[in-house]
């Protein structure tokens, strides 16, 4: 009878997984839609704002996930995008999915590194390591000029056209639906590593690290694994914005971006991958609107959103409605 009920949840849980997989499918491709209509000549923005979508949720899986602080989550987003623009430049190979393999590489590479490095470390300190190594990544770009271009930016980026019939137009309209299909592959997969019995690992990690050592795991090669797939995904998002933008510059490898990102996470909620999107959203719009609404004091707006958000949503927009929503199906029950 025991087992009758645990299968019987067991499945439950299932279908509740799956309906949300593709209920977040059926969101970004409503979002994606709808921004389409909505800003048919600004998809260079909604282009931007995917790019940095992928970064956000790369970022989630080390800090949502396995609670590892980091400040410097940028240096595989621009490792990745250098990757594919170096490919391009360089090599000339410009076919865009090869770029964005060699985006995948730079990207994995540079979180078998940092992460390698930050973790040696708990803490304040590892938070200051990570700080470190942007800046360390960051001056690498600068002085390697003649592969990097420099404080200029590598120029010269030419892709061609997805399987030989969708160019990249001026209009951006090939790169905004390569980058809604690449945001969704990268969701599904996610959904089925966060639920995975590796993903389950690394959240214990995160509540209880002696408890899973004491049990015969490794925190340190689980969280390292982690953290090289997080720099793929990372990676996904900076090859897809060397190929929109056909330029990368050092921003994609500095502190600002690093810290916009743990940014746009924390007011979305860590540790869920629908909180990662919606505090990317939400945060890009409303900057991008404040910005052209008042360009004097719109870093003003945005801090008292998020100052709001801190002490009225400490588990972020998407967390604070979720669990909202979950204690009124538990009244209700």
């Amino acid at each position: 009878m025991t087992l009758v009920m645990n299968n019987e949840t067991e499945r439950l849980r299932h279908r509740r997984a799956v309906n949300a997989d593709l209920l977040g499918i059926a969101v970004i491709t409503a979002i994606a839609a709808i921004g389409y209509f909505t800003f048919p000549d600004n998809l260079a923005l909604l282009t931007r704002m995917i790019t940095i979508a992928l970064l956000v949720l790369s970022l989630d899986l080390v800090t949502g996930y396995c609670g590892v602080a980091t400040l410097g989550h940028a240096a595989l987003f621009g490792s990745g995008a250098y990757a594919a623009g170096i490919l391009s430049a360089h090599y000339g190979i410009n076919d865009p999915l090869l770029m964005m393999l060699a985006g995948i590489t730079g990207g994995a590479v540079a979180g078998l590194l940092c992460g390698a490095i930050i973790l040696r470390a708990h803490g304040l300190p590892q938070l200051v390591l990570s700080i470190a190594l942007i800046h360390l990544f960051h001056e690498f770009a600068n002085k390697a000029s003649s592969w990097t271009g420099g404080s200029d930016g590598l120029s010269g980026i030419a892709p061609d056209p997805i399987f030989g019939i969708f160019e990249f137009d001026l209009y951006g309209h090939t790169a905004f639906f390569f980058g809604t299909t690449l945001l969704v592959i990268v969701f599904v997969l996610l959904r089925l590593l966060v639920r995975s019995p590796f993903g389950m690992l690394c959240r214990g990690i995160r509540q209880d690290p002696l408890r899973i050592r004491a049990m015969g795991g490794s925190p340190k090669a689980a969280l390292i694994k982690m953290y090289v797939i997080s720099g793929a995904v990372a990676g996904v998002g900076g090859a897809l914005n060397a190929i929109s933008t056909q330029v990368v510059g050092l921003d994609s490898l500095s502190f600002t971006q690093s810290a916009e990102a743990l940014v746009m996470l924390v007011l979305g909620g860590t540790g869920s991958l629908f909180g990662a999107l919606s505090g990317t959203v939400i945060f890009m719009l409303f900057e991008d609107h404040v910005s052209a609404a008042n360009p004097f004091h719109w870093l003003t707006m945005v801090g008292a959103l998020l100052i709001a958000v801190v002490l009225f949503a400490p588990k972020g927009l998407y967390g604070t409605a979720a669990a909202f929503i979950g204690r009124r199906k538990e009244t209700r029950a």
